[in-house]
């Protein structure tokens, strides 16, 4: 009786632990439904308080047994409930531009930066590694080191070194793509998709399966936004103006030796002409760049200061574009000081510019050929020590002559150094401007961030200070007092899922190195439904064929493998369940080719004790010979096969570690099942004084 009972226990026990394993699972659907009827009530809900008390009601009642049962439930992947697939690439080759020193980078740092993004591209190789061969090969011969262009603070020679450098490049890296995960993973539980799955994929890329998400333009926001929060000051004053002059002049100068050699410009591009008509129409009274009231009146020919003077209008827009190739390429405005000022249109004719505030306005069309002349090294040394250029981070909509929109943006000249980071920012919220209704980002910052900003805006009173987010500007504010509680405020979003997205990634932190989403896929939920409808009809069909065959040609025999492929199954899902796994198209797959290597084993069991019973053995002998002398043969297959899909899940990704996982586990159910359940239960028969025992044996051996 005790053998009975203890063979019983081995087969119910695994059947009550899947059961226990999966009730998280159920319960977790039950719950949800529960919940979903319950917000469609708050709908209909005529008092918002009684929608909100309907709701609080449920949360108190069932939301910590709901969220118990969520994180405890066999979760469905992508193929199955739909979302979206996306790969990330850090991008180390900007956290090297940014880790050299700014005044350093020349053309050959950059020659070796070109190359080296460009050997990435189909490689998994380690991208300091490429980048330090391709130093030797490029910067070495120039007699040039890594010490020319990184300095991580020590003087020592030993800090000095090659080696040490980069050791240092090397740890950054890494720290950069660590950090990344964790930023990554900090937005996506903030943003609040429920069970994302986030892991590294090769050296330096990121896979994120994100369920549930089908806005692609937001979470591409979400993810690539690097979060590099910067308080700049504005330095659009004369100075910058006159070295916008001396650009012109150089490059008028470069232009004409060129002609004179007739070689072509091939960086020219066509300029907006409307603009530099307007230039051409300001030369006549603003030649000196006169803001005090002036009479419109008076003609060009009297002021010979103009060089235009006796001109056509013609000739003059094609002599100004010659003379100024780089500053006919956006407007300048100056501001000038006191109340009911409108800003003044200036031009670069003479190098005589008015103290005070300016803005800078270009056209889209013109920004690339903006940046080809602001990148050029000779030209960087031209613009004031220690600033750089970033664009406004929403264009203006305009109309040309035609009727067609087109962007315009305004551009800033910064001091290069913040005076403070994002790094200061405790807290963000997504809010409304009291005074004009527009969405804003309120940043509160800590005690050091509040002294800090308190001195910063104390120095600079009717300064501009930039709010910088990834190099573009969402605000340049004129400090009008000293700002005391660190206290701020971005503007600038167009609506208030923008301002929401912004308050998400300023909470989580900024990357140190930016994100490139290199893959995306987004699979919509009725694709998700139709792969589990179809998931299921296989599944099912399987089960079916299995049934029938084993039933047919074994039997009792084959009832009995049937039932222990059922309990396989079911161990499969509760082990899954048990640790979190997720349960995708290719698992199911894995599921149903583990269904036939039940089977198989099986088979090869019971024809094992037919081949004894053939030989004349007692049916208890026939069964423990048949299950010895298959053991060998079915330990061979699957133990094989479980190397396969051990190389499978640590080489492979996505959906193919979702097919190893299930089919390795699905292995050692087998064994389990087939070995050790399948005989408890024939061994409960015997143990009951059963003296024959069906295996689909011709008649004459069943005794």
């Amino acid at each position: 009786m005790k053998k009975i009972i203890g063979k019983v226990l081995l087969v119910v026990l695994p059947i009550v632990a899947a059961i226990l394993l999966l009730y998280p699972t159920y319960r977790a659907n039950e719950l949800i439904k529960i919940q979903n009827e319950v917000y469609e009530l708050a709908k209909k809900d005529t008092s918002s308080a009684d929608s909100l008390a309907r709701i609080e009601n449920f949360e108190k009642q069932y939301g910590a047994e709901l969220l118990s049962a969520k994180q405890n439930r066999l979760k469905l992947g992508l193929d199955l409930r739909g979302g979206m697939y996306v790969t990330l690439e850090v991008d180390i080759i900007r956290l090297l531009e940014e880790s050299a020193q700014s005044d350093q980078i020349d053309d050959t740092f950059m020659e070796v930066l070109n190359k080296t993004k460009a050997e990435t591209i189909n490689t998994d190789e380690d991208v300091i590694d490429i980048f330090y061969r391709n130093f030797e090969q490029i910067a070495k011969p120039k007699r040039k080191f890594l010490s020319d262009y990184f300095d991580f603070g020590g003087e020592s020679a030993e800090a000095m070194s090659e080696e040490k450098i980069l050791e240092t490049l090397k740890a950054n890296e890494q720290d950069a793509i660590d950090q990344a995960m964790q930023v990554i993973r900090q937005r996506i539980d903030k943003y609040g998709i429920a069970e994302p799955t986030i892991q590294k994929q090769g050296a330096r890329r990121i896979l994120l399966e994100l369920p549930g998400v089908t806005n692609e333009v937001e979470m591409r926001q979400l993810l690539q936004t690097t979060a590099r929060l910067e308080f700049k000051l504005v330095k659009n004053d004369e100075v910058t103006v006159s070295a916008f002059y001396a650009i012109d002049k150089f490059l008028a100068r470069e232009a004409k030796l060129k002609k004179g050699l007739n070689i072509q410009d091939t960086t020219n591009a066509v300029q907006d002409t409307n603009l530099v008509k307007a230039k051409a129409d300001t030369t006549s009274n603003l030649a000196k760049n006169d803001t005090t009231k002036t009479d419109t009146t008076k003609q060009a020919s009297a002021d010979t200061t103009n060089p235009y003077a006796g001109l056509s209008e013609e000739e003059t827009r094609k002599r100004y574009l010659e003379d100024h190739p780089f500053t006919s390429l956006f407007e300048t405005w100056f501001i000038p000081k006191g109340k009911n000022q409108r800003p003044q249109m200036i031009n670069y004719i003479v190098d005589n510019f008015p103290k005070g505030d300016y803005n800078f306005h270009i056209y889209e069309p013109v920004i690339k050929k903006f940046n080809q002349i602001i990148s050029r090294y000779e030209i960087k040394e031209l613009l004031p020590y220690g600033t750089q250029i970033l664009f406004s981070a929403k264009p203006q909509i305009n109309k040309d002559n035609a009727g067609k929109e087109i962007k315009s943006y305004n551009f800033f000249v910064l001091k290069k150094d913040p005076e403070l980071t994002g790094d200061v920012v405790t807290d963000a919220i997504a809010t409304y401007d009291p005074q004009n209704n527009q969405p804003i980002v309120s940043m509160s910052m800590n005690d050091e961030g509040s002294d800090r900003w308190a001195k910063i805006t104390g120095e600079n009173i009717q300064k501009r200070i930039a709010i910088v987010l990834d190099d573009q500007v969402y605000s340049a504010p004129v400090v009008q007092n000293k700002i005391i509680g660190g206290n701020s405020q971005i503007t600038g979003m167009s609506d208030a899922e923008e301002a929401k997205l912004l308050k998400i990634v300023l909470k989580a932190g900024a990357l140190k190195a930016p994100v490139q989403i290199i893959e995306e896929r987004v699979v919509g939920p009725s694709l998700g439904e139709d792969s589990i409808n179809s998931g299921l009809t296989s599944f099912l069909i399987a089960i079916i064929l299995v049934v029938l065959f084993m039933t047919i040609y074994y039997n009792v025999g084959g009832i009995i493998s049937v039932i222990a492929v059922m309990i396989n199954v079911l161990l499969i899902l509760g082990v899954l369940a048990a640790f979190q796994g997720t349960l995708t198209l290719p698992g199911i797959a894995g599921i149903i080719l583990t269904i036939g290597m039940a089977v198989d084993a099986n088979i090869l069991i019971y024809e094992r004790i037919r081949e004894e019973l053939a030989r004349g053995r007692s049916i208890k002998s026939a069964i423990d010979e048949g299950f010895s002398k298959a053991l060998s043969a079915i330990l061979d297959s699957n133990i094989t096969t479980f190397i396969t899909g051990l190389i499978l899940f640590f080489l492979g990704t996505g959906p193919i570690q979702g097919f190893a996982m299930t089919l390795m586990i699905g292995i050692l159910g087998t064994l389990f099942t087939a070995i050790v359940l399948s005989r408890a239960m024939i061994n409960i028969f015997i143990l009951r004084g059963a003296t024959t025992f069906n295996f689909g044996q011709p008649k004459s051996l069943t005794a």
